[in-house]
């Protein structure tokens, strides 16, 4: 559906997660068990309590009732109380009463239309997008969903531009110079994610690995993982050309082709 946040409208996809159903049904679950424990003690506390006249037994068994809790409300009636005089009753077999209360008598009960809702709504969770549903530009649902679910590189690095330690080492006196770092800050993201989804899609294409972590055979390399392949990789130049201090190994050369590079645009010279 459509919806409209301030004077925008955006698509609305409601998308339901089998995974998150499951975690949240035993949430749930757990929830309803405290609710019911909870609003058990309050009745049991309420039923020890012995009134003078029924109106205001009435009143506490009203009251008791309004008390509703989001998935538990209690129903109470209230009941004479009779206490009858020591001693054998009289030969008639009519007993003389002592004393008259009025107690509250009830059960807990479960609030069904709002637990049924709150199961049909477990694992839903609401996508917002302004992708247009027709045009060059246009995303089914399912492709809006698979670029919001391979968002996670994106959101852990953005974690390490928000983080305190960064973010509070960084001084200006004129807003435009933190608007330009921003975005030369976002730029490299941009690029650091970009050489990871490149390569990801090379060893995918090819159905080939590359040497990992403790050089494991991976379809998963990072950008971090790459960085370091490379590390103490040295450049000279001689006559006006750039030249590696040493040849790479081939396991860098595999790292160059999964980039899609070469040698020579690695040195400046393709």
């Amino acid at each position: 559906m459509t919806v409209n946040i301030g004077e925008k409208g955006y698509r609305a996809i409601v998308v339901h997660s089998d995974a998150h159903d499951k975690r949240r049904q035993k949430k749930l679950k757990r929830l309803l068990s405290e609710s019911r424990e909870m609003s058990e003690g309050i009745l049991k506390e309420s039923v020890k309590t012995e009134y003078f006249c029924r109106e205001d037994a009435e009143a506490a068994a009203g009251k008791l009732c309004g008390d509703r809790s989001l998935l538990h409300y209690c129903e109470c009636t209230v009941a004479e109380k009779v206490t009858y005089c020591r001693g054998r009753p009289p030969k008639n077999g009519e007993r003389k009463v002592s004393k008259v209360r009025f107690v509250l008598d009830g059960e807990v009960v479960e609030r069904k239309d709002e637990v049924e809702h709150i199961r049909e709504a477990a694992g839903c969770f609401v996508l917002l997008t302004n992708t247009p549903t027709d045009g060059d530009m246009a995303h089914s649902p399912q492709d809006v969903l698979a670029a919001y679910k391979e968002q996670h590189g994106i959101e852990r690095n953005f974690g390490f531009l928000k983080d305190p330690l960064i973010v509070n080492d960084i001084f200006f006196k004129r807003p435009d110079r933190i608007e330009v770092l921003g975005f030369i800050l976002l730029v490299s993201l941009l690029v650091w994610n970009l050489m990871c989804h490149v390569m990801r899609e090379y060893l995918k294409r090819t159905d080939s690995t590359i040497p990992g972590w403790d050089r494991k055979p991976t379809r998963k390399p990072t950008s971090f993982m790459m960085t370091t392949k490379f590390k103490g990789v040295l450049v000279v130049e001689l006559n006006g050309t750039w030249h590696f201090t040493a040849p790479l190994t081939p396991e860098r050369h595999q790292y160059v082709r999964a980039l899609g590079l070469t040698e020579e645009l690695l040195l400046g010279r393709g």
